[in-house]
């Protein structure tokens, strides 16, 4: 008996200094991953890497000539008759409509205040447009008073037809889901432009919703 109790007393005790020894190794190996980690933190980039970074912020922030011309557009623009489809296999219904395109931050910028009626009831809205550097698109947002949802769209300019082609999303609470719109904006010359408004109908087939030739009234 007294073997067999020194025996498991033994064993214990071996048992015990493995296992200390199993649980330094693992702090030992825990520690070791720690300082690899921390000695592999990311460095800060160099001074020349930091130099190039900000010159590619400015170069960001800078108006290039797009937002030249974009800017060209400044002023009051009015339209006597809107085209309005409420379904396109129906007439349109007219309404006049202004627009007053203003210029913000710096040039980088154009915000446009619209006011009309549709379908008889008092229409405001307000977009903001510019030119992406990045993307090398201009870039549109809009809102209005006849949803609560944000229409955000992007396109490119077309020297040869002067067409400015937008395309994006809306939320359409009638068909329960996001639908897919555009807008055509045709320059004429420097004080007239036609634009047209296109969207999902409930055919799931893309139909003109809106559509007239705006003036400049006023620079």
């Amino acid at each position: 008996m007294k073997k067999i109790l020194l025996t498991c007393l033994s064993v214990s005790v071996i048992l015990f200094a493995c296992n200390n020894e199993k649980k330094t190794d693992d702090s030992k190996k825990k520690e070791t991953e720690t300082t690899e980690t921390n000695n592999t933190s990311t460095a800060p980039p160099d001074s020349a890497a930091q130099a190039e970074m900000m010159k590619a912020w400015q170069d960001f922030a800078t108006p290039g000539p797009e937002h030249t011309w974009m800017n060209n557009h400044a002023g009051t623009w009015v339209c006597d008759s809107v085209a309005q489809w409420m379904d396109p296999a129906q007439p349109p219904t007219y309404s006049k409509a202004t627009d007053v395109v203003t210029v913000a931050m710096n040039g980088l910028y154009q915000m446009s205040d619209f006011s009309s009626n549709m379908m008889g009831m008092e229409m405001k809205g307000h977009g903001m447009m510019g030119f992406d550097k990045m993307k090398k698109k201009f870039v549109l947002s809009w809102i209005d008073n006849l949803g609560s949802g944000i229409v955000q769209m992007e396109g490119s300019y077309d020297v040869a037809t002067k067409t400015l082609n937008m395309s994006g999303k809306q939320s359409d609470p009638g068909m329960k889901k996001e639908t897919a719109m555009r807008q055509v904006l045709t320059f004429h010359n420097d004080d007239s432009y036609t634009m047209a408004m296109y969207g999902t109908g409930h055919d799931g087939k893309e139909a003109k919703f809106m559509e007239g030739t705006f003036k400049r009234t006023k620079k």
